[in-house]
Order: structure tokens, then C-alpha cells, then sequence
């Protein structure tokens, strides 16, 4: 299979990032099956014409949020096509619940800075 993925030189995204939302959609929609072999860093930097070390901070921005998984020399696959991301994101907002009853806001503050927070990173 091979991937069909296009990065946009003049999107106010950058390039890592559009790389990483892109394998990310893939993975959670299962175009990209679990344990599908990912192109080495720079087979892949090649392919899209990126430098290495910007597809190799997708990857580990991917592997950090449980999407990808690298076996070592066996090379990086696709760990979890939601299950992974989801249960991150329940661990992340739970732990932003605890704090924030901890700082003493009341609900409606603690929801306010989420949809703050939520409404600046979507619309980037």
C-alpha cells in the first residue's frame, strides 16, 4: 500500500504537523489497518520531499499520542487505529478535571478554558 499523502508548502500548518494529522486520520478512519508497516523516516522524507528530521518529529509526535509504534530495527507500524488516542484523551481530560478541582474553579471556569483551549487548537 502505498501512502498517498501531500503536504501543502503554503498552509499556515506546518509540514510535520500536516504529516502527523494525516497519518493520524488514516490510522483512526482504518485506511491504515493496524500493523501496517509505516516508509522509514527518511525513505519517506525523500518521498515527500521533507527534510528527515520532519517526518521524524511527526512520527514521534504519532507514536507520543499511541498511533504509531516503533519495533526497533523492524521498523514503525500502526499501533491503534483509535482506541489508543481515545483512552489518552480520557487519561488527559481527567487529569485536567483533578487540577482543576485542585486550583478551585468552579465547573463552569474549568469548562470555559477547555472550550478556549479546544476552539484555538482547531482552528489552526
Amino acid at each position: 500500500m502505498t501512502l498517498r499523502i501531500t503536504i501543502d508548502d503554503d498552509a499556515s500548518t506546518a509540514p510535520y504537523e500536516q504529516l502527523r494529522h494525516r497519518i493520524s486520520e488514516l490510522a483512526r478512519s482504518g485506511a491504515l489497518p493496524v500493523g501496517h508497516r509505516l516508509p522509514t523516516v527518511r525513505g519517506f522524507a525523500e518521498e515527500l520531499g521533507l527534510a528527515a528530521n520532519t517526518v521524524a518529529k511527526a512520527y514521534r509526535a504519532l507514536e507520543s499520542d499511541g498511533v504509531i509504534e516503533t519495533r526497533g530495527r523492524n521498523g514503525t507500524f500502526i499501533a491503534a487505529a483509535g482506541d489508543a488516542a481515545d483512552h489518552r484523551a480520557a487519561l488527559a481530560a481527567q487529569e485536567y478535571a483533578e487540577r482543576a478541582k485542585r486550583l478551585g474553579l468552579a465547573r463552569a471556569q474549568a469548562l470555559s478554558l477547555v472550550e478556549d483551549a479546544l476552539r484555538a487548537a482547531y482552528s489552526r
